[in-house]
């Protein structure tokens, strides 16, 4: 039987705050403002669509695993200024996902990485499907392979 799956975005309430702050206060947080020079290369974790040239994005440190233990990380992610929530459906990958190699990274319930591998974002579901067959999964994290940024979260659906 073949494993259904949803891919999350992260929320964009937890990043508007950023956006208020002036340029300063963004620094001394660990963030960035910037505008998109180039598409793709700008990859929104809210929308889970890149930025378009010219548009006001946010760089921001990020918690993606916060987990008591030794995966937890944090990374460098981008979030679009007015992003519109994406809500996937189930087994549906987003376009952001298709053009891009990506690290896929398996972890149980206490969140210990048990399996990972590098695919193409064209052959995304297959391997989704083949790690969360396996029992001692709980969760997988997507994230972009060269540069190592986090960019979703998959779970059964």
């Amino acid at each position: 039987m073949s494993a259904h799956f949803r891919i999350s975005a992260l929320p964009m309430e937890t990043f508007a705050p950023w956006f208020a702050l002036s340029d300063p206060e963004l620094i001394a947080r660990g963030g960035r403002r910037c505008v998109a020079d180039s598409k793709p290369g700008f990859p929104c974790r809210v929308s889970l669509e890149d930025a378009e040239i010219g548009e006001r994005v946010i760089l921001v440190p990020y918690t993606h695993q916060s987990v008591a233990g030794p995966y937890q990380a944090s990374g460098p992610i981008f979030v679009r200024e007015g992003a519109q929530q994406a809500k996937p459906d189930v087994d549906q990958v987003p376009e952001l996902l298709r053009g891009r190699l990506l690290s896929v990274r398996a972890y149980d319930g206490d969140g210990i990485m048990v399996d990972a591998e590098v695919v193409e974002g064209r052959d995304l579901e297959p391997e989704i499907r083949r790690l969360l067959a396996d029992g001692r999964v709980a969760y997988l994290h997507l994230h972009n392979a060269r540069p190592g940024c986090y960019n979703c979260r998959v779970d059964r659906a």
